[in-house]
């Protein structure tokens, strides 16, 4: 956002909103504004393609201490080992553009990105990798306003049998909100999405007072339980000997003055988990979400983007 930018939409909120919610809303931005130009000074992360693993499963804005919390209560056994790793990026388009670059790009090529992230079709193109399915476009749900787990870990199962590729990537929409089992507003529908209206973004209702930071916690912790059920069956269901868990970026809770994942460098978004396992096709799961033969149409991915709070 330029400085004009944000002077016309600073006007625009005072006409709107009045001078009290404008006032608290334009100096957030100008606050977030001036974070951002520390970017070039903040250390630039570590690319994933420069570890060792067969496998990476990408949990969308999914916080380090989360995952412990989680991972801590039991009943997922492939969080054993525990690690973590500075991200390339604070959002998933800063990850994306970061990962997939020039002097990775012979590694991605003989790599399978089997995705639910919309921002795919911003970076990348089917001829920058061994295969690439962007599932968001065929897989959404417009009554959740996300992409469910489930149609991620279907495509994934059968993209590593049918190709059996060096590499594969799997990035998993959840725990990134709207939160699938604990919905915290209306959520989105067809109608709203059709609009390109966006949506309620928890982490701004937490910002405004609207919400409290328990009320949004426990939706965080429920949605990532929820997809790491399906990671649970997706490591029953391929064979791979390095299997990692990690994040692209994390989320902010209010450190630093900050809420969601902006642009901007602090530690809490850039620090991600790094948990390492392994997987053993069982033989028993059939995924059912077939890949149409065109993988869908750019219409309507730009209302999938805002409803995710990217716009």
């Amino acid at each position: 956002m330029t400085l004009r930018d944000w002077v016309d939409e600073t006007r625009t909120r005072f006409r709107e909103e009045g001078v009290a919610a404008a006032s608290r809303e334009s100096a957030y931005e100008l606050y977030l504004g001036g974070f951002r130009r520390l970017s070039p000074f903040y250390p630039g992360g570590e690319n994933v393609f420069d570890r060792e693993w067969d496998v990476l499963l990408v949990l969308d804005a999914c916080r380090v201490d989360l995952l412990r919390q989680v991972a801590a209560l039991g009943g997922y056994p492939f969080l054993d080992r525990p690690g973590e790793l500075v991200s390339v990026g604070s959002s998933s388009i800063e990850w994306l553009s970061r990962t997939f670059d020039e002097d990775h790009r012979e590694a991605a090529r003989e790599t399978a990105y089997v995705t639910g992230n919309p921002f795919s079709q911003r970076v990348l193109s089917e001829a920058d990798l061994h295969v690439l399915d962007e599932v968001w476009r065929y897989g959404w749900d417009d009554e959740r306003g996300t992409i469910p787990a489930r149609a991620l870990t279907d495509r994934a199962v059968a993209t590593h049998r049918e190709f059996g590729p060096d590499r594969m990537i799997v990035h998993y929409m959840q725990p990134h909100f709207p939160s699938v089992p604990d919905p915290l507003t209306g959520g989105m529908n067809a109608e709203t999405l059709g609009e390109g209206k966006g949506w309620e973004d928890p982490w701004e209702k937490l910002r405004r007072g609207e919400l409290s930071f328990e009320r949004v916690w426990r939706s965080y912790a429920r949605n990532l339980e929820y997809v790491l059920d399906d990671v649970a069956l997706l490591l029953r269901s391929l064979d791979a000997d390095r299997v990692v868990i990690t994040a692209d970026h994390g989320n902010a809770a209010g450190e630093w003055g900050v809420y969601g994942h902006p642009k901007v460098p602090i530690p809490v978004l850039r620090n991600v988990p790094w948990y390492e396992t392994s997987a053993r096709d069982d033989g028993e799961y059939e995924p059912e979400l077939e890949r149409p033969e065109r993988g869908g149409t750019e219409e309507g991915v730009e209302d999938k983007l805002s409803a995710l709070g990217y716009l």
